[in-house]
């Protein structure tokens, strides 16, 4: 739609009213016109109120909802909304426009100002595009990176280009620009608490609804399985809520401890899911690395990106929706670090010199192992975070980079031009959180941080990048605000993990499931690194690369891979972090490939 100062676009992947679905969507009168990248899961019971209001509809459509609720509730329509979006409302009698994004972030917005216009999309890459865009590299943006292993909003790596941050919108109006946060979570308790019976029955209420209002598409549909809590629970209620056979998907690996698919297997034919399986070398996955440069427009370093493509081009073959279990960790204190803040707090305790001369030293003696989550890694990554606050050693149990590494890694250029306060925000956010438990806290934290700019942005660009609509139940606001105010020791129990979601599906998956420790979706980045993507790592991290662009230190750079290949450190989140910086700096800085084809040509 192009109007007299206006022009909405979009490309659209059909999945309801695949005939008459057609974006923009107007009013009776079309005076206001909507473009939406997602999902409306509630629009058949909102679409019935507002039919009983006076409004009529022209289509199917779950997105003609939006500018019949724009006319009855303004800008409040946002709270309506059970969904996952990023949508733009255009009202042409008030010369008004209207951004939003959804409650967790699951739907990507971009927006910037150049040559006093505002241009919004759901990728920088489309922004670049335009002519009037010229930016540089944001070197906050960088420092955040470097220490989160993502560029947090509102920032992007682009000077000039901002995230609109999730549970926002955005007006323009008379000239002016105004964001504000439309909601937050709150972890208040209910008065009085509800027993263990009453909330893990309400709980399975909640997920089994939103599951089923998951379910509805006009194209095939499947669910992601990897035999965890979080993704079984949600097989096992799409089973129940499903008429036909529920299609499940994984993909398994060689190496055993980044293996999951048995236990996928087992949580399949338990369920009687028509369960479909891949088996992966580690070379099909690392050849697929160079690639990432080209399709992730901001520099992105989990590794577990690359397996969650895998996944998503496998599913796309059978499916074009698929449903998963991301948030059940943010939402049920399902990380390990949550139990790690109580170690640390015990540690602290311990002499100091008895920790520097005696515990830490032993630690540093342990011999280095490349297995997934080994045990000298992790030693060595919790000690790192014991020398920081709360926050700062949440993140560097997370993240790459702690402050005092990236002191040796940035030029004094960068680092003289930058803030060395990264966790500055993070602590803010801190701050904004109503609970005093700590556990809460962190989980607060990562539900803004973890969830929405590292979790949620990779399932969203790995399923978009081959045209599969990927669609997370725990992150129904109902079921995220009633965890949210259960007492923080129905989530975090001792050493149990996820307390009352695991009470709540007890009797409709097998025992294993709630016994089994935390995996998570990994690759060998370790051994990469020393073998398979050695070369590339090589070449994009040499001493003359890294100094002409004036960023990095090139010999701390050289001496991190010196260690990491000799086994003396591993130092696999540090290369993977600076190589993953370099496929992007330069596919889109030194040769800018501005828009690109989808990688699903590539399949």
């Amino acid at each position: 739609m192009v109007s007299s100062g206006v022009a909405l676009g979009m490309r659209r992947l059909a999945i309801i009213d695949l005939v008459t679905g057609e974006q923009p969507t107007f009013n009776e009168d079309k005076s206001v016109a909507v473009i939406l990248n997602g999902e409306i899961y509630n629009y058949r019971e909102l679409r019935q109120d507002l039919e009983k209001r006076g409004h009529s509809f022209r289509s199917q459509s779950d997105t003609e909802v939006l500018p019949h609720l724009y006319e009855e509730y303004g800008d409040e329509l946002v709270q309506q909304l059970n969904g996952m979006f990023a949508f733009a409302l255009w009202d042409s009698r008030q010369r008004r426009l209207l951004l939003a994004r959804d409650r967790f972030g699951e739907k990507p917005l971009y927006w910037a100002v150049f040559d006093s216009t505002l241009l919004f999309a759901s990728e920088p890459k489309v922004l670049l595009a335009h002519p009037a865009v010229k930016t540089s590299l944001n070197l906050q943006a960088l420092r955040r990176y470097l220490s989160f292993d993502y560029v947090p909003a509102p920032l992007t790596i682009y000077q000039g280009i901002n995230k609109l941050p999730a549970a926002h919108t955005l007006t323009l109006e008379d000239g002016k620009i105004e964001t504000r946060s439309y909601w937050c979570l709150s972890y208040k308790p209910k008065q009085p608490p509800p027993s263990e019976i009453e909330a893990a029955e309400h709980l399975r209420e909640l997920l089994a609804d939103s599951v089923r209002m998951r379910l509805v598409s006009d194209v095939p549909l499947g669910v992601l399985l990897s035999g965890g809590v979080d993704s079984s629970t949600i097989a096992a209620l799409a089973v129940r809520a499903s008429s036909e056979a529920v299609k499940t998907f994984s993909i398994s690996f060689a190496e055993s401890s980044f293996d999951e698919s048995g236990y996928a297997r087992a949580v399949a034919k338990f369920l009687g899911t028509d369960h479909h399986e891949e088996r992966l070398s580690a070379n099909l996955a690392a050849n697929l690395v160079g690639e990432i440069g080209s399709w992730m427009d901001e520099p992105f370093s989990d590794p577990s990106l690359v397996p969650t493509y895998l996944l998503s081009r496998f599913t796309r073959k059978h499916v074009t929706v698929a449903l998963g279990g991301d948030g059940g960790d943010e939402l049920f204190a399902g990380y390990p670090m949550y139990r790690g803040h109580r170690w640390a707090e015990n540690y602290s305790r311990i002499p100091h010199l008895l920790r520097a001369r005696v515990i830490e030293p032993l630690i540093g003696l342990l011999p280095v192992k490349t297995k997934n989550l080994s045990f000298d890694y992790k030693a060595t990554r919790f000690i790192a975070g014991t020398k920081y606050d709360r926050v700062a050693r949440h993140h560097i149990w997370f993240g790459s980079f702690n402050p005092a590494e990236q002191e040796m890694l940035l030029t004094p250029e960068v680092l003289r031009n930058s803030d060395p306060d990264v966790y500055r925000e993070a602590r803010q956010m801190l701050n904004e959180c109503d609970s005093s438990d700590l556990v809460e806290q962190m989980q607060s934290l990562d539900t803004r941080l973890y969830l929405a700019e590292d979790i949620l942005t990779k399932v969203d660009r790995a399923s978009m990048a081959v045209s599969l609509e990927v669609r997370a139940p725990f992150l129904d606001s109902r079921v995220a605000e009633f965890a949210a105010s259960l007492p923080a020791n129905y989530k975090l129990r001792g050493r149990k993990t996820k307390y009352i979601l695991k009470r709540a599906i007890t009797d409709i998956l097998p025992p294993f499931v709630a016994r089994r420790g935390k995996k998570g979706f990994g690759v060998p980045v370790a051994e990469w690194l020393k073998g398979k993507l050695r070369p590339l790592a090589r070449d994009l991290l040499s001493p003359e690369r890294v100094r002409k662009a004036g960023v990095f230190n090139p010999d701390y750079v050289t001496k991190l891979q010196d260690e990491h290949e000799r086994g003396v450190v591993n130092h696999r989140k540090l290369l993977w972090t600076l190589l993953m910086f370099e496929l992007w700096h330069e596919s889109f800085i030194e040769t800018p490939r501005r828009i690109e084809t989808s990688v699903s040509s590539r399949q």
